[in-house]
């Protein structure tokens, strides 16, 4: 009971983009105090730049339609990565393999 209580504890936390957001807008207003805001939301400063990279100067709306991109995107990746595999097969077959 104790470890199962301790794996929780320890459990990676996932921040929705309208959270994220929120994160970064309240550093924004403290003026620089990114250490007493990572610290409050129990984040690393490598996440919150790493976030601040890809999230900062966008609205929720923005962070929702790169997130639809970004899973349309891997769909046609896996689509294209399906097509290319029976490409490769007919063409084994044709060779008589």
């Amino acid at each position: 009971m104790l470890t199962f209580a301790l794996e929780n504890s320890q459990m990676k936390k996932r921040y929705t983009e309208e959270q994220i957001i929120a994160v970064l807008r309240e550093a924004e207003r403290s003026g620089g105090e990114i250490r007493a805001v990572v610290r409050k939301h129990n984040i690393s400063e490598q996440t919150f730049y790493r976030w601040r990279a890809k999230y900062g100067g966008m609205e929720v709306s923005d962070a929702r339609k790169l997130k639809g991109l970004e899973t349309e995107n891997a769909k046609l990746k896996k689509l294209l990565a399906e097509q290319l595999l029976v490409i490769e097969g007919l063409k084994d077959f044709n060779r008589g393999e």
